[in-house]
This record gives structure tokens, C-alpha cells and sequence, in this order.
């Protein structure tokens, strides 16, 4: 329970934090110079041109694959990843796709809209591969990286928990 005082106090600093948050969420962020060096046009209007898709993908973190879980980080750099498919798609602007992952050079992939990390188990201790491809709404892949790690023994592969 609060004593009177510090609900004052706790009241006085919740007001303070919220004006101040009011005042710089009308002040805006700083104009930026037309042509500034590094940004590109707002993403409300179609592009002339865009630069190639590209993707970033993160090694999967040491802690993680020690308990046989593979999380895979990535992102999309021009191209936002949609649950979009089919040719009328390709005009769409910016860019939108999605990714295909395939896993130990098996013969089929799966396709992914989530833009949430990859989150692979099960996989038998060992060396192991996951191919991701960065692709258009008609599936052709414009991009693509492989990640390889070791699941360590003791781990992965099996039954459920």
C-alpha cells in the first residue's frame, strides 16, 4: 500500500515524464537537408527506382544451439517482408517479398511471410546448414545467405519435450 506522500510523488513524476514526452512528440524529429547522405524517400510513394534487395542474416548464438535450439536472426534491406504472392505483387512499391528456407540441403524448402526470426530444434548434434533465400512475390529468389553451425553432442535430434 502507498502512503499518501509517495503516491503524490510517484503521481507528480508520472505527469512530468508524460508532458515531456508530449512536448517532443510535437516538436517532431529535426528536418533533414533534401539529399542528406544516407536517407532515401519515405516509403508512402512508389519509387522510380530501388536498390537491390538484399538480406542480413545473424549467426545463431552459442547459448542457444548449446541446448540444440537454432535461432536465426534476419532482416530484409529493401524489400519488407509481406504474406504477398502472385505477378500483380512485382508492382507493388517498395519492394515486398519473402524468404525460403531449406535445411541441410534437403530437397524442399518452405516459404516464410512472418519476418520473425527462424526457430529451428530437433536437429541431431552435428554439423548442420540452413540456406535462406530472400525472394519476390512470384518466388524467384533475389538474394540469399547460408548459415553453418555445429549442434553440440548431447543435443538437438530426438523426440519432443
Amino acid at each position: 500500500m502507498w502512503r499518501p506522500a509517495e503516491r503524490r510523488r510517484l503521481a507528480v513524476a508520472a505527469l512530468t515524464l508524460a508532458a515531456g514526452l508530449a512536448t517532443a512528440a510535437c516538436a517532431g524529429p529535426p528536418p533533414i537537408p533534401p539529399g542528406e547522405a544516407g536517407w532515401l524517400p519515405a516509403p508512402v510513394v512508389p519509387l522510380d527506382s530501388q536498390p537491390p534487395p538484399r538480406l542480413v542474416v545473424d549467426a545463431p548464438l552459442p547459448d542457444q544451439l548449446a541446448k540444440g535450439l537454432v535461432v536465426l536472426r534476419y532482416r530484409a534491406e529493401n524489400l519488407r517482408i509481406v504474406p504477398v504472392y502472385g505477378p500483380n505483387a512485382l508492382d507493388v512499391s517498395p519492394r515486398i517479398g519473402h524468404i525460403h528456407v531449406t535445411v541441410d540441403d534437403a530437397p524442399w524448402h518452405w516459404a516464410d511471410a512472418s519476418g520473425e526470426p527462424l526457430i529451428i530444434q530437433w536437429l541431431p548434434p552435428g554439423p548442420h546448414k540452413v540456406w535462406i533465400g530472400l525472394a519476390d512475390p512470384t518466388h524467384k529468389v533475389m538474394d540469399s545467405r547460408t548459415v553453418e553451425f555445429v549442434i553440440p553432442p548431447g543435443q538437438g535430434g530426438g523426440g519432443h519435450h
